[in-house]
C-alpha cells in the first residue's frame, strides 16, 4: 500500500538567506490542504492597515515543552506490528522523526496492563480466583499485549529520544475491594503491592530496553464503567503517592521518574488540587494530567495558578466514530492542541495511535467507537488526530518554549521558541470565511491569509 509523501520533505526549517521568511503548513476543514506546505513564502516587512494581528513576542516566555504524540494501546500496537517489515518501517520514521515526511511525534503513552483498546483485559500479574501474589512472583511484563515491546524497541531505534509516560487502568483484579477488572478499588492492606508493582513495570521496561520517563498513579481515577478502570478517590491518591509510590521509587533509585496526579477530566478542578495541596504528597510529584472529556480546558490554569511549580500535561482525547473531519479538525485545534498549550500545559497527547475500520481492536466493555489517529486495514489513512498533533509535533521539539502571542479574532494561536532558533506559531481560522491577518514580530509584519476552517503552522528564524 501506497505512504504518502507530504510536501514538508524538505524540512522545517526557513533558509537562512537573509530575507527572513516565513514557511506555512495548512490542514484545512475540507481537507482540500492535508498537512501542506504552502508555496506561497511571505516575508516579513510591512502589512495592510485594518487587517486582523496575531502579535508574537520571544521576550515573554512561558512553559517548556516537553513533546508531543499518542498513546500506544496493545491495539494500535497489534495493527502496526501486522504491516509488513518494509511498510512498517516506512510508517515508523513518518510517525517518529521530523525530517523529511516524517511529523516527529516525540511522546508516547502506554497502558500498565491492558487499556479499554487492548483485546481483552489483564494485568500483569494475574492470578487465578482466590490467588494471591503480594512477592510478585508471577509478574509478568509480556503477559498480553505482546506486541508492544517489540514495536517500541523498533520505534525506539529510530528515535531514541522518544518520552514515555505510562499508566494503569486497573491493578490486578486480586488487589481489589471486587476482584474484577472493572471499577472497584485498591484494597488498603495492597497499596504497598501495588507499588511495588508500578516500580517492578518500571524496572522490567528497562530490562527490555524501555526508559519509563513518567507515570500517572490512576487512568480516570472516578471512572468504574471502563474495561478496564479502577476507582481511586483523591485522599486515596495522595496517600498512596506520600506512604507508597513515593518512597518505593525512591528506594528502586528510580527518582527521576515523574509521578502526574490525576489523569482525568477538567470537571474535577478540586482532585487534583487536593492531592497536590498535601505537601507529603506533593514533593513526589511532578504535576497533574489531564483530559476533556468534560469541564473546560481553562481549567489547567486555575491549577496552574495554584501550584506553578507543578507541571501539567494533557495527556488524553479521543476522536469518536460519529464525528465528522471539519467540526473535529476546529474543535480539537482549539481547545487540545492551541487550548491546552496556552493554559500552561508542556505535552499534548491525542487517543489512540491507530485502529482498525471497525474501531477495534477493544476489551468487551471498553469504548467501541475511538477512531485512531491512523485506520489500518486494506490501506492506511490519516485521520483527525494524526494532523492536529503532526502541526505541533514536526516543528516544536522539546526543549522548545512557549512565548507569549495574542490573536484578534476569528483566529486562535499559541507560538514557540525551539531549541534551533526557530519561532513556531501556531493559528486557527475556526470562522467560515478566509482572513488574511498580519503576524507582528519584533517591529517587523509578515501578511499571512488563511482558508475558512484552517489551521497553519508558520515557521521563521528568531535572528535575523
Amino acid at each position: 500500500m501506497p505512504m504518502r509523501t507530504t510536501a514538508a520533505a524538505a524540512g522545517p526549517a526557513p533558509p537562512d538567506d537573509g530575507m527572513h521568511r516565513l514557511l506555512q503548513w495548512l490542514t484545512t476543514a475540507d481537507r482540500s490542504a492535508l498537512f501542506q506546505q504552502q508555496p506561497h513564502e511571505p516575508v516579513f516587512g510591512g502589512i495592510r492597515a485594518g487587517l486582523p494581528v496575531v502579535a508574537v513576542d520571544p521576550g515573554r516566555r512561558f512553559q517548556p515543552i516537553d513533546g508531543f504524540g499518542f498513546s500506544l494501546t496493545g491495539g494500535s500496537a497489534l495493527l502496526i506490528s501486522r504491516l509488513p517489515a518494509a511498510e512498517r518501517q516506512l510508517l515508523l520514521r513518518e510517525l517518529f522523526l521530523p525530517d523529511g515526511a516524517g511529523i516527529g511525534v516525540s511522546f508516547l503513552r502506554l497502558a500498565i496492563g491492558a487499556s479499554d483498546l487492548s483485546e481483552r483485559s489483564f494485568s500483569c500479574d494475574d492470578r487465578p480466583a482466590g490467588e494471591e501474589d503480594f512477592a510478585l512472583a508471577h509478574f509478568d511484563i509480556a503477559a498480553g499485549d505482546r506486541e508492544v515491546l517489540p514495536l517500541l524497541q523498533e520505534i525506539l531505534a529510530i528515535n531514541p529520544t522518544l518520552r514515555i509516560i505510562a499508566t494503569p487502568w486497573s491493578a490486578p483484579p486480586w488487589m481489589k475491594t471486587n476482584r474484577g477488572f472493572v471499577g472497584g478499588k485498591l484494597r488498603r492492606d495492597c497499596f504497598a503491592v501495588y507499588a511495588a508493582y508500578l516500580v517492578k513495570y518500571i524496572l522490567t521496561m528497562r530490562e527490555n530496553g524501555t526508559t519509563v520517563h513518567a507515570i500517572t498513579p490512576q487512568n480516570e481515577p472516578l471512572n468504574q464503567k471502563n474495561e478496564p478502570s479502577m476507582v481511586m478517590e483523591a485522599g486515596e491518591q495522595a496517600e498512596f503517592v506520600k506512604q507508597h509510590l513515593g518512597p518505593a521509587l525512591a528506594q528502586a533509585g528510580l527518582r527521576e521518574v515523574e509521578v502526574f496526579c490525576w489523569d482525568h477530566n477538567c470537571d474535577r478542578v478540586e482532585y487534583a488540587l487536593a492531592v497536590l495541596a498535601d505537601p507529603e504528597a506533593r514533593r513526589y510529584l511532578s504535576g497533574s494530567a489531564w483530559h476533556l472529556y468534560g469541564g473546560e480546558i481553562s481549567a489547567l490554569a486555575a491549577v496552574h495558578a495554584a501550584h506553578p511549580d507543578m507541571k501539567l500535561y494533557f495527556t488524553e482525547q479521543w476522536v469518536g466514530s460519529d464525528g465528522q473531519f471539519g467540526p473535529d479538525l476546529l474543535w480539537h485545534a482549539r481547545n487540545v492542541l492551541i487550548g491546552a498549550l496556552c493554559n500552561w500545559s508542556a505535552a499534548v497527547f491525542e487517543w489512540n495511535l491507530a485502529s482498525d475500520p471497525a474501531c477495534g481492536p477493544h476489551t468487551p466493555g471498553g469504548e467501541a467507537r475511538c477512531v485512531g489517529a491512523l485506520t489500518i486495514g486494506g490501506e492506511i489513512s490519516r485521520n483527525v488526530a494524526y494532523y492536529v498533533i503532526a502541526h505541533a509535533a514536526k516543528f516544536i521539539r522539546p526543549g522548545s518554549v512557549r512565548i507569549f502571542s495574542q490573536a484578534d479574532a476569528p483566529l486562535h494561536s499559541a507560538a514557540f521558541l525551539t531549541p534551533e532558533g526557530l519561532v513556531v506559531l501556531l493559528v486557527l481560522n475556526e470562522s467560515g470565511q478566509p482572513c488574511s491577518f498580519g503576524i507582528a514580530y519584533r517591529d517587523e509584519h509578515a501578511e499571512v491569509t488563511l482558508p475558512a476552517g484552517a489551521l497553519a503552522t508558520c515557521v521563521w528564524r528568531a535572528a535575523r
